[in-house]
């Protein structure tokens, strides 16, 4: 009777054991497939599923053209050292680059704004397909196109506004495009709200991470590229010296910094860039300083390159003659004090005649060498993060267009507030733009409110 209970306890207890068994297995299979739907959930595509998420590492997927060079000139070049071969090739397409700069300056106006256009696509085709590359959406056409078109939506707001601006007379004579104008900011709104709606409508799912990371780089591109190059018109419509000037010093300082510390860099100046040094740093200031400084008393006496560029009434096309402002004559400056005593002691004058273009210059200098390298640094830390070295390859030794022109953005910008905050005034010519936008009964109640004033500061005859 005992002998029994004992085989059936132990069959039982065996029992309990395989069921606990089983519990324990099926417990065990529902966390690996809670874990597994978690670990689904987390991912945001089939690319990261299939085990591609991980650190971005872009090299191999970016064309380089830091050590690109033509088939002929590697040939010339193969048995140089790789430090003085990188030297030359870079030294003859710095050249290609100026002498081309030097024919788009002769080519005028016309064919600056064309160029920062092409410029402008480039750099933000260069921008834009790293983040293609980042976020590896495929299959998804349409939001490749929607990149595009919100970069022709903000060129079509911000050249318009640029139209309006320096060509508002003309325009004004023609009722079709006089009404685009009127319009304009509400034509340009609803285009942004078009390319938000078409993005809205493209979302799919197990990407709607990375379509809102790329929407969101998108527009940093169009916030970096379109913005800058829109600033850079502006400069170019207020005289061609305010264009040519400050690009040349970034050229200048590029230049020089990287002889400097080619020839005698010893010291790192900053972890993001180990080729830059203090020596190229400093020696790249001092002459980009000096440089600007000549340049500009050269630009001053040109009409052609400190003429603001306006519509003429009784020329009626655009033009670029005009009188010199006070910046472009020269102008009498009383030395220091500390300076005039030893002068009178060899009987040299204590004035010195300058243009006051170049004491600005001066400013303009100073943010290029200081604070523009760090328009590069940040091009370079933007680079590593990606691990890629350059933006593109167009530029044999030099990499992509955005590789030469980082600097060249913060610039712009820094230009266009120097030249709103101490230099410019409302010209007669925008201000009749704004006139021609009144009703014809305002503009009459602003003739004869301008009349009347006139007449009582004696600068016009009272009619009888």
């Amino acid at each position: 009777m005992s002998e029994n209970l004992r085989k059936r306890s132990g069959v039982a207890g065996d029992a309990e054991n395989v069921q606990e068994k089983t519990d324990g297995a099926d417990t065990h299979s529902d966390k690996e497939n809670i874990h597994s739907n978690l670990r689904d959930s987390e991912i945001d595509s089939e690319d990261d599923k299939n085990g591609r998420k991980g650190s971005i590492d872009l090299s191999s997927n970016i064309p380089t053209g830091t050590n690109k060079a033509p088939f002929m000139l590697e040939m010339l070049l193969q048995d140089l050292p790789d430090k003085w071969r990188n030297w030359v090739v870079r030294g003859i397409f710095s050249f290609l680059m100026l002498t081309f700069f030097l024919v788009v300056i002769y080519g005028g106006p016309l064919a600056l704004m064309i160029t920062t256009l092409v410029v402008q696509v480039k750099c933000f085709q260069e921008i834009i397909n790293i983040g293609y590359s980042v976020y590896r959406i495929h299959g998804l056409p349409w939001f490749r196109s929607l990149s595009w078109y919100f970069l022709i939506t903000s060129n079509y707001f911000f050249y318009g506004e640029s139209l309006v601006e320096y060509f508002g007379v003309v325009i004004n004579r023609t009722d079709f495009l006089r009404g685009i104008v009127t319009y304009h900011r509400f034509i340009s709104f609803c285009l942004y709200c078009g390319g938000f709606v078409l993005f809205v409508l493209s979302l799919v799912k197990k990407y709607y991470m990375k379509q809102f990371s790329l929407f969101a780089w998108t527009h940093v591109a169009l916030l970096i590229v379109v913005t800058q190059s829109y600033l850079i018109i502006k400069n170019i419509f207020e005289g061609l010296i305010w264009f040519i000037v400050p690009v040349s010093m970034i050229i200048c300082n590029d230049i020089m910094a990287y002889v400097f510390g080619f020839f005698f860099g010893k010291t790192p100046l900053i972890k993001l860039s180990p080729k830059k040094t203090w020596e190229g740093f400093i020696g790249g200031g001092f002459s980009t300083v000096i440089f600007g400084f000549m340049m500009s008393y050269i630009m001053c006496q040109y009409p052609y390159f400190v003429c603001p560029i306006e519509y003429s009434e009784a020329l009626g096309r655009m033009t670029m003659e005009c009188e010199p402002s006070i910046l472009f004559r020269p102008t009498m400056y009383e030395l220091p004090g500390f300076l005039c005593g030893l002068l009178n002691t060899f009987g040299l004058p204590t004035t010195v005649s300058l243009y006051p273009f170049m004491l600005h210059s001066l400013s303009l200098s100073l943010f290029s060498s200081v604070i523009g390298p760090f328009g590069g640094f940040f091009a370079s830390g933007f680079k590593r993060a990606f691990k890629i070295k350059d933006f593109g390859d167009v530029i044999p030794g030099h990499g992509g267009i955005m590789d030469r022109f980082d600097c060249q953005f913060l610039m712009a910008t820094f230009v266009n507030v120097y030249i709103s905050s101490f230099i410019q005034t409302d010209s007669p010519q925008k201000l009749l733009t704004q006139v021609l936008y009144l009703k014809p009964e305002q503009q009459l109640q602003l003739f004869h409110m301008l009349k009347d004033t006139l007449e009582n500061r004696n600068i016009l005859v009272p009619s009888v």
